[in-house]
């Protein structure tokens, strides 16, 4: 079977992502921070759930992507949400990444409908899959059943890897549901299948299972930890390390996530700016603001370089 190789590293961040004044995504903002979370060896899962992608149209994503690119971010650290309810909108946000030279895409399910078959949804992926036909597609399935209401059975993903072995190459599974990412890699392991954990709450757990690693909203905020774990996972204070990560992800948790991550950023970046989200979420209130950060103040925990 097809073993894939990827450019793509442990731990990639669903990078939030800034709006202007006039409430249009700040390319030049993004870029920056993609830069740094690149030099703390994070990828880029931009347009993911917490990049709030599904809140902005195919044209901004597809102009957002390509304002990247042209300020010089590498592609090949690069794993853009290509997920949407129509099908035409998902097969050009996915060409858009695959002609900007990015490795991977994240495709969603169709998620407005419920209950829909296993058929509805293997067809929906070959169409996109057919629709392309490049041999660069890498396509990573994702799977978020608390959010999208619609998931991929074990008989789906193998009916997927083997009509498109080449192309559908991993999955980030958002389920929280260990059984189930753990009855994924048993079941695809072995044809170099590439399990992203959605949360680095599972990081160890999936690493030691045979994962990848993690693509996780807290990777915004906490990078540069996230990723140390990812590469030093084997060493003996490893799950020690786990556990301080888990302090820090229960701060932002106990939150609205995306709303606290942009607090944060807006925080310690100086510019406030940040904070600004797009209905129909909200940002945090002052006193949640300050709430939040007399919770990170308390366990030592602040951003620096931003």
């Amino acid at each position: 079977m097809a073993h894939h190789r990827s450019t793509l590293p442990a731990v990639l961040a669903p990078v939030i992502t800034p709006f202007d004044a006039k409430g249009a995504p700040d390319a030049q903002r993004l870029a920056r921070q993609c830069r740094w979370l690149l030099s703390h060896h994070v990828g880029l899962a931009i347009f993911g759930t917490n990049s709030e992608a599904n809140s902005m149209s195919v044209t901004e994503r597809i102009q957002t992507l390509q304002a990247l690119i042209d300020t010089g971010l590498p592609a090949d650290q690069m794993m853009p949400g290509s997920g949407a309810c129509a099908v035409t909108d998902a097969i050009t946000l996915t060409r858009a990444a695959v002609e900007a030279g990015c490795a991977g895409t994240l495709t969603l399910p169709p998620f407005y409908y419920k209950d829909v078959s296993d058929d509805g949804l293997f067809a929906y992926f070959a169409t996109i899959i057919e629709a392309i036909a490049h041999p660069k597609l890498q396509v990573y399935l994702y799977n978020i059943p608390p959010v999208a209401k619609v998931g991929f059975s074990i008989a789906l993903i193998e009916r997927l890897i083997k009509a498109y072995p080449k192309t559908v190459v991993g999955m980030k599974d958002s389920s929280g549901d260990w059984a189930y990412t753990e009855s994924v890699m048993q079941a695809f392991n072995s044809t170099g299948f590439r399990m992203y954990a959605g949360a680095e709450s599972f990081l160890m757990r999936t690493l030691r299972a045979g994962g990848v690693g993690c693509i996780s909203a807290t990777a915004n905020v906490n990078p540069g930890t996230i990723a140390g774990l990812a590469a030093n996972w084997q060493q003996p204070n490893a799950d020690q390390q786990q556990s301080e990560l888990d302090r820090v992800r229960s701060v932002f948790q106990r939150r609205p996530m995306i709303a606290a991550m942009k607090a944060a950023v807006a925080h310690f970046s100086g510019d406030p700016q940040w904070a600004a989200i797009r209905p129909p979420l909200v940002a945090l209130s002052p006193a949640e603001r300050d709430s939040l950060l007399a919770d990170l103040d308390s366990i030592g925990f602040s951003i620096s370089g931003l």
